[in-house]
């Protein structure tokens, strides 16, 4: 019996072992690569459109009136507050807040913003009800108990503010771009912006690095839009240019 509880632990122990191995492994990477992301800095940087960064990462709001609507929540409570305390917006005036999708660096400022309904896409919602892992064994979740799904190419009025949601799958399975205004694009993790051009985010974060190439795809096919905004590389002011060398066929 002493035998068998050896041979448990041991296992157990070696288990454990390369868990951590492999969880400090995917640190160092991911550090790696996020200090070469180029966030905008907190500002009006278009008409009515505000970039709030917290480290590696904006979120952004639209206004209309007196209110406004969030694409996502930002990684840091307190980071965000401060941030948004600098532009003197009132965080109770935020009426929305869309998810791109619900990765913690996307979701953390959610309770600031007691007024506001939460959006998803109804495909992310797996990553929140445990039916789909996003790491190893571990979802994704947010602070709130209520949200609202959106299903692929849906068209919500919030607040005179007209929205669009794309479903662009890849990097998480319920990845979604948001179409502000048949203008302004936001696409959360679905790409990055590199001198001016929309690229491959990085696989090292997707789910599926060949879907959300295909995604693209079909974000670049949008008409009539102006402006693109990432989550980790800034925005464009020039949609056609930024997606002109990009590949019809992808």
């Amino acid at each position: 019996m002493k035998k068998t509880y050896k041979r448990i632990f041991s296992g157990l122990g070696v288990f454990i072992l390369v868990l951590v191995l492999l969880s400090v492994g995917y640190l160092i990477k991911a550090r790696s690569i996020m200090k070469g992301m180029t966030t905008a800095e907190t500002s009006e940087i278009a008409k009515n459109v505000f970039s709030i960064k917290d480290s590696f990462v904006n979120l952004y709001l639209v206004k209309n009136g007196e209110h406004y609507i969030a694409i996502d929540a930002g990684k840091d409570k307190g980071v965000i507050q401060q941030e948004l305390n600098k532009l003197k917006i009132d965080t109770d005036k935020i009426d929305a807040v869309l998810l791109t999708h619900t990765d913690g660096d996307h979701v953390a400022g959610i309770s600031l913003f007691k007024n506001a309904s939460i959006y998803i896409s109804k495909q992310e919602e797996q990553l929140l009800n445990g039916e789909k892992s996003r790491f190893f064994l571990f979802g994704n979740k947010i602070d709130s108990k209520s949200y609202k799904l959106i299903e692929d190419q849906q068209i919500l009025s919030i607040e005179g503010i007209k929205i669009q949601g794309f479903l662009v799958p890849g990097h998480t399975p319920g990845s979604m771009c948001y179409l502000i205004n048949d203008t302004l694009m936001f696409t959360g993790d679905a790409l990055r912006i590199e001198q001016g051009k929309v690229e491959k985010f990085y696989a090292f974060f997707n789910m599926d690095t060949e879907t959300a190439t295909h995604s693209i795809g079909k974000i670049v096919r949008i008409p009539g839009v102006q402006y693109i905004f990432t989550a980790h590389n800034g925005f464009a002011n020039n949609f056609t240019n930024a997606i002109k060398d990009w590949p019809l066929n992808e």
